[in-house]
């Protein structure tokens, strides 16, 4: 599981150091792909295989089944840190995502994504604004 906020720059390479807490649940090789709400989400192999059998029994004779596969697998890359925990992220990805410098790197249990710094601020801001309410309706808590 993923937990955990991180605030990081990318390098003038494209690189970002993957916080070596998430990093060791991610494995040596992971995916990185688009995510929903303009960021990337970062699977460990295991989950991205199971997510890839997921979505590949969706029917393709549903166009948004296709598109969203299209989406979602064409912007899939594999990814391993290098000694220094660094990753690549490549550049089309890095544009999907609006990432320039500033990054916040955030563990969402099964997945880590990677964000604009400014985005998450403002996603989190309007997310602060409702999480009570979401909570009610989305979270049983029965303890």
């Amino acid at each position: 599981m993923f937990t955990g906020e991180f605030q990081h720059s990318l390098d003038a390479k494209g690189r970002v150091i993957m916080p070596s807490r998430l990093r060791d649940g991610l494995g040596e090789r992971f995916v990185i792909t688009r995510g929903l709400d303009h960021c990337l989400f970062v699977y460990p192999a295991a989950e991205w295989e199971r997510l890839e059998k997921k979505l590949s029994q969706q029917p393709f004779t549903k166009s948004d089944a296709r598109a969203f596969n299209r989406f979602f697998f064409s912007g899939a890359m594999e990814v391993e840190a290098d000694k220094q925990g660094r990753i690549l992220v490549p550049q089309y990805l890095r544009e999907y995502a609006n990432i320039e410098k500033e990054v916040m790197i955030i563990g969402v249990a099964d997945r880590v994504e990677i964000w604009n710094e400014t985005s998450w601020r403002e996603y989190f801001g309007k997310a602060d604004d409702s999480y009570e309410e979401l909570a009610e309706k989305l979270v049983d808590f029965d303890l």
